[in-house]
């Protein structure tokens, strides 16, 4: 059974930790607990660190807590890398077989900052291969399940993270987010799905980047406020990200004791082309509700942008090929994940007239948007037209 540890927010496991309530050795070996009770259903971990250091190193933060120093706003607390990040020690495998001895110099810039602040690496968590897919699995490391249902995925492409996360194993892990690597797996395991203005958190460094100008990291948490501490441990310009944004200036937590003004909001529950299941629709529509209940007006419009889908998947292929095509003139092309093989290989075929539409077309969503938020506030919309599907794959025929 687990303990109340392994649902509790992080900021809570921190401030016990700080005010020497809680022992890092004590949360620490819960998770180890957690993780020896859930892992071997859900996968969510790709490798750990001996469990001897992990503790040593738990138990060297409590002492310095003894002291009286102050060692970061996350001392203690325990997390997991997602696979496709960088984190000393552990191949930079990206979920694909052909790159499992690809390790890394060092950690990245997120993971640097979070150690700063006193939190501890465990260890990496599963991801679908280059993160291509909203499903995690891959030919490396296999399946990983949802723990509301080991039926179902949890998610991708921070899969591995939201399940261990979601299950209780740690207080929080690392995700990335390019078209919904984030939010997918935290709309199908119940958490708080937040992707970060481009810049905010710096990502890399890269060794082999891959939708970079879409994607950003940030964290995989149990509540609205752990983003908030997370964000506010990571932020700031980085070396290793010329598209890095200065600190804000503020903090993130205490924004969180600001009531919002009286807000212009845009509900669209299918943007005009995506079909959504009546259920998620019908829960969606309690949450516009909540917002016209606080005072705010709320328009329920059809349309937003033009249907990019096919401009979407055009420009993940031609990424996705440029990251990887000297390993295709030297590899086995059976070591790479068929539904990713097939995905990037249309850019063997681009027309390339329809490849510089495609950027024209990026364009013009800028220009829509900053029409459209010059009129709103918020957009909002269902993270996912359904709920979670089959572990092993397939998507609804509707879709």
């Amino acid at each position: 059974m687990p303990s109340e540890l392994n649902f509790k927010p992080a900021h809570e496991l921190a401030a016990a930790i700080r005010s020497k309530q809680l022992s890092p050795v004590e949360l620490m070996q819960a998770c180890f607990d957690r993780i020896d009770e859930t892992n071997e259903t859900l996968n969510a971990w790709t490798g750990m660190r001996d469990r001897d250091e992990l503790l040593a190193e738990a138990r060297e933060i409590g002492d310095r807590i003894a002291k009286g120093e102050d060692v970061g706003p996350l001392a203690g607390l325990g997390f997991g890398v997602k696979e496709l990040e960088d984190l000393k020690g552990f191949a930079s495998t990206h979920a694909s077989v052909p790159y499992r001895d690809n390790f890394p110099k060092g950690d990245s810039t997120e993971v640097t900052r979070l150690k700063a602040a006193g939190a501890i690496a465990m260890g990496k968590t599963n991801a679908p291969e280059f993160g291509y897919t909203a499903i995690t699995k891959n030919l490396l490391f296999g399946i990983s399940r949802n723990p509301w249902n080991p039926e179902r995925t949890p998610g991708g492409s921070s899969g591995g993270s939201s399940a261990a996360v979601a299950s209780g194993q740690v207080p929080f892990c690392t995700g990335s987010d390019g078209g919904g690597s984030i939010r997918i797996p935290s709309s199908w395991t119940g958490l708080p799905g937040f992707k970060c203005s481009f810049g905010r958190i710096p990502s890399g460094p890269f060794e082999m980047a891959d939708w970079i100008d879409t994607s950003v990291v940030g964290p995989m948490v149990r509540t609205v406020r752990d983003v908030a501490l997370f964000t506010d441990c990571v932020v700031g310009t980085s070396e290793t990200d010329p598209n890095s944004l200065p600190h804000p200036g503020y903090k993130y937590q205490d924004i969180l004791e600001q009531l919002p003004k009286r807000l212009k909001i845009a509900y669209s529950a299918d943007l005009g082309y995506v079909n959504i299941e009546p259920d998620v629709r019908r829960e969606c529509a309690k949450g516009v509700k909540a917002f016209e209940e606080m005072g705010h007006d709320v328009d329920h419009i059809d349309h937003v942008i033009d249907d990019l889908r096919g401009a979407w998947g055009l420009l993940g292929a031609t990424s996705g090929y440029a990251k990887i095509y000297e390993k295709l003139e030297t590899e086995d092309r059976d070591r790479f994940g068929h539904s990713y093989l097939k995905g990037i290989m249309t850019a063997e075929r681009v027309d390339w007239p329809k490849y510089g539409r495609l950027h024209r077309a990026r364009a013009k969503l800028n220009n829509q948007l900053a029409e459209f938020f010059g009129k709103y506030d918020l957009l909002l919309t269902p993270t996912l037209p359904f709920d979670a599907i089959d572990a092993r794959g397939g998507w609804p025929p509707e879709v």
